[in-house]
């Protein structure tokens, strides 16, 4: 019994140092879009994810996965909701974001020829829009995101009218200090943006592509040291 005691007051000695917590994976996903006022149905404008029964993450940022998490190819019977440029968009959170991490929003301009229900997103087409990173202290990394329920981002106005892909992930670093222990949770909508104007975003990654598992925004210990800064995967966000 004083060997178990001696392990449990090391244990929480540990922790208590570090600010370190178990590895966990809280459910999370993105499964209703937030335009024109408000939320949608469940899976009406966004695409099925794999993990709408498991609400689990991907972890592999070289999988195709990393794209849209979907379920399955095509759209799943996802419609494609019109909104103007400059609007504000975004996706419900079910049932809220659980861990600290990363939030980012990306869109991917759908070729003369294609629509939104029948683009896959493949290739180098995605700009970001959005990235919304931790409030930083001695004390410790706080994140904004972190107990949404909903998260949104404002379409640029500049950019052409057309069919979109949009893209949200959230990036869950509470287990990031190890090679693929960040968590990342994506859905993508369908749009189709009106008015606009003629820039076109520069800057354009892929997914996968453009995150390296070793980037030190997803290969970081946000609890201990303490980080002084934080640089999010990916490219700058594209401005008008």
């Amino acid at each position: 019994m004083k060997t178990i005691a001696a392990v449990l007051a090391l244990i929480s000695a540990v922790q208590g140092h570090c600010k370190c917590i178990p590895y966990l994976t809280v459910p999370n996903t993105f499964p209703a879009l937030v335009a024109n006022g408000g939320a949608t149905s469940k899976w009406e404008y966004v695409r099925k994810t794999t993990n709408y029964q498991s609400n689990g993450p991907v972890t592999d940022v070289t999988s195709e996965q990393f794209r849209c998490y979907q379920l399955a190819p095509g759209n799943e019977g996802a419609k494609t909701m019109t909104v103007a440029a400059g609007s504000t968009i975004g996706f419900t959170a079910d049932s809220s974001i659980s861990h600290p991490g990363t939030l980012q929003f990306y869109m991917a301009k759908v070729p003369a020829g294609q629509t939104a229900d029948s683009y896959d997103g493949s290739g180098a087409v995605w700009f970001k829009i959005f990235s919304q990173g931790p409030n930083i202290s001695p004390s410790g990394l706080t994140w904004p995101s972190q107990g949404a329920k909903e998260v949104t981002a404002k379409i640029p106005a500049c950019i052409p009218a057309g069919d979109y892909l949009f893209r949200v992930e959230h990036i869950a670093l509470h287990s990031a200090g190890s090679l693929n222990g960040a968590q990342t949770y994506i859905s993508c909508a369908q749009l189709t943006v009106t008015g606009g104007g003629s820039t076109t975003p520069k800057n354009l990654v892929s997914f996968p592509g453009a995150y390296k598992a070793t980037d030190p925004g997803l290969l970081i210990n946000i609890y201990y040291p303490v980080p002084t800064s934080y640089t999010a995967p990916g490219p700058a966000v594209f401005t008008c």
